[in-house]
């Protein structure tokens, strides 16, 4: 009987023991992540990218370029002898790349507008990825910081997706 009693004792103990622990460890857990939350919230987090699109690997150009304008897109720039066109509906764009790159892109051109004109406010590509970096961002390529004028860097969200941040100016 004393034995089942001390049993059930530990038991007990080991069980709220256990309960504080992770209680412990789950509110330090919830208290880092607010605290890098509000570094990352603090320090230059709205960074001016420039124009969106998407950049597709496709197999076909002409079909492609077919469908595209079926959802009311039409030719911007590029060309079928480039074995690229770029896209336009309205403010949305969309990069279509005949065997060029393997997967799709997510691409950001810092001082263009989805017109490709020039926008007086930007964030240059070193800005970027001097900011990305302090974020401990892992980048997959990298402008050369020491340049100015057109650069790019590169890198994957937490998906495997490549982003392309593309400066042409």
């Amino acid at each position: 009987m004393k034995n089942t009693i001390l049993l059930i004792s530990v038991l007990l103990t080991s069980f709220a023991l256990g309960m504080y622990v992770h209680t412990f460890t789950a509110n330090q857990s919830e208290k880092i992540q607010r605290q890098l939350s509000q570094t990352i919230n603090n320090e230059k987090n709205n960074l001016k990218l420039g124009a969106f699109s998407v950049s597709l690997n496709v197999k076909d150009l002409t079909t492609s370029k077919i469908f595209y304008e079926s959802l009311g897109f039409k030719v911007f720039a590029g060309g079928m002898e480039k074995n690229y066109l770029i896209m336009k509906n309205e403010n949305a764009l969309i990069g279509l790349f005949q065997g060029m790159f393997k997967g799709n892109i997510l691409t950001f051109n810092p001082g263009w507008d989805e017109n490709a004109k020039n926008i007086e406010k930007f964030d240059d590509v070193r800005t970027i990825q001097k900011s990305l970096k302090k974020k401990n961002i892992k980048l997959t390529s990298e402008a050369d910081e020491k340049t100015t004028g057109p650069a790019s860097l590169m890198l994957n969200d937490p998906d495997g997706n490549v982003i392309l941040v593309d400066q042409h100016r």
